[in-house]
């Protein structure tokens, strides 16, 4: 079955907006949830500065621990550099952050049943002051489902079934306007010829005082 066009957008990305010579903002929005098996899923994770004039060195810790219970379990960290620990999900992690730190997400390539749990993601940033250096630090919960094929999303349903809905007004509605136009122009015609035909019909000593209306 054909995959619904979904109206919605659910992208969830960090929303920069740029007029002029303004600064960026920064919009922190969940994570997906659920992700389709053997697809690339997006673990989203932001977290916006504050004082983005402020210089801030940035540490970021992922964890990981399964649906069924047990420890967090490293698997990725950036400080300074990325660093990728050895895992379940060695060698499908990527780091698809931003250049300024604010988004620090990364994408598990290659998603498996296995792959469902809680994924943790920890950001400590030190803020370089003449006089000190405070440490902000906060943490994103992310319960992943790994589902074999992807469901359809009620709201992608009920926008196609309006979107329908629309096309069908509009287009009786068009079709009202063409018949309304057409008996329109059919009636000023008929209007003309019956306006010329009396005009023929006077005598022609007659004609030269006589105007023929005309209908617009």
């Amino acid at each position: 079955m054909a995959a619904l066009p979904r109206l919605v957008c659910a992208s969830s990305v960090v929303l920069v907006v740029w007029a002029g010579f303004c600064s960026a903002v920064c919009v922190e929005v969940p994570s997906e949830t659920e992700a389709v098996q053997g697809t690339h899923m997006k673990l989203l994770c932001i977290s916006c500065m504050k004082r983005e004039e402020v210089t801030a060195n940035t540490v970021v810790e992922w964890f990981y621990r399964p649906s069924e219970g047990g420890k967090d379990e490293p698997i990725y960290e950036y400080r300074k550099r990325n660093h990728e620990f050895p895992s379940r999900f060695s060698g499908r992690l990527q780091w698809n952050g931003s250049k300024d730190m604010q988004d620090v997400s990364i994408t598990v390539l290659n998603v498996t049943l296995n792959d469902s749990g809680i994924y943790t993601c920890n950001i400590t940033r030190e803020f370089e002051f003449e006089i000190h250096r405070p440490l902000f630090t906060s943490s994103r919960l992310i319960h992943l489902t790994v589902v074999e094929e992807a469901g359809e999303d009620f709201t992608s349903v009920i926008s196609e079934i309006m979107m329908y809905i629309l096309l069908v007004f509009l287009t009786l509605w068009l079709l009202i306007e063409m018949v309304y136009c057409y008996r329109k122009v059919s009636k000023a015609e008929e209007a003309a010829q019956e306006n010329a035909t009396d005009y023929l019909a006077i005598p022609s000593e007659n004609k030269e005082n006589c105007a023929v209306p005309v209908e617009e």
